[in-house]
């Protein structure tokens, strides 16, 4: 039985009762939420060793980060690395996005010792598959993709990235709307490719009662992937987007309808006065299933840099009802993030993740800012470093520019704001 099975039975899954005491949330309140789909918890049924999160209306905004190998850099070595790190910096979900080297090995690697839940993008291996016995992509067996959906979700993938939402009409609309930068999404790309290539419908569109029959067999939750996402401001809230939000809106109802958890994937590169439109389309076609978004991005000239510009978008639409921030690293769209950009990605995602949660006064929020600001008033340096969200940078950053300063920093030294007013009360 899925977690939504159990939960119309009248039980209690106790991961529900673990979320709901985690969250501060009324245990029948959850339960509602959950019944209804706009509450997600992905876990695996044979995941027992990971501790469980809820992604959803009421509950604090979720944090993703991605790894995974490339062709280019193969290492599982590196990628485990990138784990360990995704983990201390306190992620809540990872997803394995692998495609270079052996991609059954390394997933399961990462899903022996991640303890916090697994996603992945299933077409990405059945792609790669495809190239390296064919050398095309588009030479993907259909019966295959199910196989690969199959496989991964018996190793104990908890939440898969799905493409259902690309279809032929989605295509049609591609075509009488030309986009500056096309299709960025390299699910969308591997699945529009192999239509165009075959001349058929999405399989995964097409046989989505087995992509349901694959998911309630392991309780994976299915995250419907956004294959038609704006790769640029251009592009953003354009027909072929919308278009293919529409289709998402009724599988998100078919998944329910087989008691299986559901959430949506958004875009992409949205400037800001469009991401308010962005979600309320969201949660009003897909009927308030929880929303995954990647950033949005609100500007398009800041390689490098982008990791702030994610956050920037992110807070924002957090705060306007996204529930799940996918993280962008200062790497993107220049390559394969190190250990060290994974860190920036997930911390950044963090701060925008509370900056909203602060805003909408989520249980907590107000009272962590509470104590940072008692451990200023107080200039106590190690407090305000255990309290930060990232300890060991605030630590470094401090320590480089204070060994020889007592009580304020050098910033201000003697000019300290805090030391001057206490001696004027005084």
């Amino acid at each position: 039985m899925t977690i939504i099975s159990q939960v119309k039975a009248g039980n209690i899954p106790g991961e529900v009762a673990q979320v709901a005491k985690d969250e501060g949330v009324e245990l029948d309140l959850l339960l509602k939420r959950l019944a209804q789909g706009r509450v997600v918890i992905p876990r695996n049924k044979d995941r027992g060793h990971i501790k469980p999160i809820g992604i959803g209306e009421g509950l604090k905004t979720k944090v993703n980060a991605n790894i995974g190998t490339s062709k280019g850099y193969p290492s599982l070595e590196e990628e485990l690395k990138k784990l360990e790190t995704v983990i201390e910096a306190k992620s809540d979900t990872v997803m394995d996005l692998s495609t270079g080297g052996d991609i059954n090995q390394i997933r399961r690697e990462i899903l022996k010792r991640s303890t916090i839940p697994l996603g992945t993008v299933p077409i990405y291996q059945a792609a790669v598959s495809a190239m390296d016995k064919f050398e095309t992509v588009v030479a993907m067996d259909k019966d295959h993709m199910f196989e690969v959906l199959r496989e991964q979700a018996k190793d104990g993938v908890d939440f898969f990235t799905i493409h259902a939402g690309l279809n032929l009409s989605a295509l049609e609309s591609l075509d009488k709307d030309k986009r500056l930068m096309d299709v960025v999404s390299r699910g969308g790309v591997f699945t529009i490719g192999w239509m165009l290539h075959n001349e058929k419908e999405n399989p995964f569109y097409e046989e989505f009662d087995e992509v349901l029959a694959i998911a309630k067999e392991y309780d994976v939750t299915l995250s419907l992937g956004d294959g038609l996402r704006p790769g640029c401001i251009d592009d953003a809230t354009d027909r072929p987007q919308i278009q293919e939000l529409l289709t998402l809106g009724e599988l998100v109802d078919r998944a329910r309808e087989a008691e299986v958890q559901v959430m949506v994937e958004g875009p992409g590169h949205v400037p800001l006065d469009q991401i308010a439109l962005n979600i309320q389309l969201q949660k009003e076609v897909c009927k308030g299933a929880p929303f995954y978004v990647l950033g949005p991005l609100v500007t398009d000239i800041a390689p490098g840099y982008d990791h702030i510009t994610s956050a920037i978008g992110g807070a924002y639409a957090a705060f306007l009802g996204a529930d799940y921030l996918c993280y962008v690293t200062p790497r993107e769209h220049l390559g394969l993030p190190t250990v060290e950009d994974v860190e920036e990605g997930v911390i950044a995602s963090r701060i925008a993740a509370h900056a909203a949660d602060l805003a909408k006064g989520q249980p907590g929020a107000r009272e962590w800012d509470r104590e940072m600001a008692k451990a200023r008033k107080a200039l106590d340096w190690r407090a305000e470093i255990d309290i930060s969200i990232n300890p060991k940078k605030t630590a470094k950053f401090y320590d480089e520019r204070n060994q020889e300063q007592e009580g304020t920093c050098t910033m201000c030294g003697d000019f300290c704001a805090i030391k001057l007013v206490e001696s004027y009360f005084e």
